[in-house]
């Protein structure tokens, strides 16, 4: 399998590691913006990268990732940007016959005058629009194959297929007790994606109402997390899990909580009031004249790089999905799970452990892609796809999941 990869940052970057250490891979271009930064990612790998090359790449310019696809001879292109590139790239996909992963969907659009009860342009909404083009093609278009969502949605689908007869709420819930030396404020994901997801309305899915919207940081609850990481407050965030799961799977409820902790949405509440978070560029004063920029764009460029807090980063983060219904006539409550201790995956990959949990779900599918335990036309979410195959590779790359019983 020849793989286009699109952005070398944190999760590219933790991408190849993961990806260096499999045999099913034949080629991998690492492509990024700053070429300098997926030549670095491909000289980490040291006697592993052979199979590996950097390239410059701009995921705006669609015509340049089409090209690209076509000189390398890709079979898919693997999407680690940010959810303002998802577009070109899954268009341009698509035009050079290739199949396509990412890990965040096509953006969302706020309803014009009712945002905190109903839907305007739902996340991966573009996407599914050319579903059937997808499929016509004969190609797959894989989309939100990360850990949340990704990970999270194999575990509803496993739920759902192994564990339950009837599922009144699947909940996912994300939580961690990361600290970071020497920072006040040091977000372990993309400030960018981070704003996006947490000042959105969030979105909830209720089998007879359908999707319908709440206000940002909502309906707090207190979920207690395995493996020492314990009681988090979570909150309702947007996220594509809400999306994707009930078109595959029967719930009657499907909710995303993230445990962010009272600091965290006090600064992002500040964000929002200074209009820190708009990603509309606006004029400022520059060395050589004056500069438009994205208030948002200097909020990321402000903060450290999530890629490099590895060596400063304590504790373990928890990705899971809390299934609640019936089994054989009697009341079941189940909790999947995935945690990942930063100093084992810093040890093992040199890569904190937010990015590499993340990294490790899109390695794993490109596997089973290239041997056919999974396959498929058109576009999907994870939970289109059989779960058991996921989770036994899972395991086998060394990062097993967990399940917690709490009927």
């Amino acid at each position: 399998m020849r793989v286009l990869l699109v952005g070398a940052g944190g999760v590219g970057t933790a991408v190849t590691r993961i990806a260096a250490r499999r045999d099913f891979l034949t080629h991998m271009v690492v492509a990024d913006y700053d070429l300098a930064r997926a030549e670095a990612a491909v000289a980490a790998l040291g006697e592993r990268g052979a199979r590996f090359s950097a390239r410059r790449l701009d995921a705006s310019d669609q015509d340049a990732v089409h090209r690209l696809l076509i000189d390398e001879r890709c079979d898919v292109l693997l999407n680690a940007t940010d959810p303002r590139f998802v577009m070109s790239l899954f268009q341009a996909a698509l035009d050079a016959g290739a199949h396509y992963l990412d890990m965040a969907m096509s953006l969302s659009a706020p309803h014009g005058s009712r945002p905190y009860e109903e839907c305007g342009v739902k996340l991966g909404d573009e996407q599914f629009t050319q579903a059937r083009r997808w499929a016509e093609a004969g190609r797959l278009a894989l989309v939100g194959m990360g850990v949340e969502p990704g990970l999270s949605d194999v575990f509803a689908r496993y739920a759902a297929d192994e564990l339950f007869d009837d599922i009144e709420e699947i909940g996912v819930r994300d939580g961690a007790n990361l600290t970071v030396e020497g920072y006040d404020f040091a977000p372990s994901f993309s400030i960018w994606t981070t704003i996006e997801e947490c000042l959105n309305p969030p979105v909830v899915y209720e089998k007879d109402r359908g999707w319908f919207t709440t206000a940002p940081f909502s309906e707090p609850e207190v979920f207690d997390f395995p493996e020492g990481i314990g009681p988090v407050e979570c909150v309702n965030v947007e996220h594509e899990e809400v999306l994707l799961i009930p078109r595959w799977v029967e719930a009657r409820r499907v909710t995303f909580k993230y445990g962010l902790g009272d600091d965290f949405i006090a600064k992002l509440k500040t964000l929002h009031e200074l209009g820190l978070d708009s990603t509309a560029s606006v004029t400022v004063p520059g060395e050589h004249g004056p500069v438009r920029v994205s208030p948002r764009d200097v909020v990321a460029a402000c903060l450290p790089d999530p890629a490099g807090l590895g060596e400063r980063m304590t504790g373990k983060t928890c990705a899971g999905t809390w299934v609640k219904g019936t089994k054989d006539g009697a009341p079941r409550e189940v909790y999947l799970y995935h945690v990942v201790d930063n100093q084992w995956s810093m040890r093992e990959y040199g890569s904190q452990a937010v990015v590499w949990q993340t990294a490790v779900n899109p390695v794993v599918a490109l596997e089973l892609l290239s041997t056919g335990a999974w396959s498929g036309k058109g576009v999907l979410g994870p939970e289109a796809l059989p779960p058991r195959p996921f989770l036994d590779l899972l395991t086998e790359y060394g990062s097993p999941w967990g399940l917690r019983d709490g009927s």
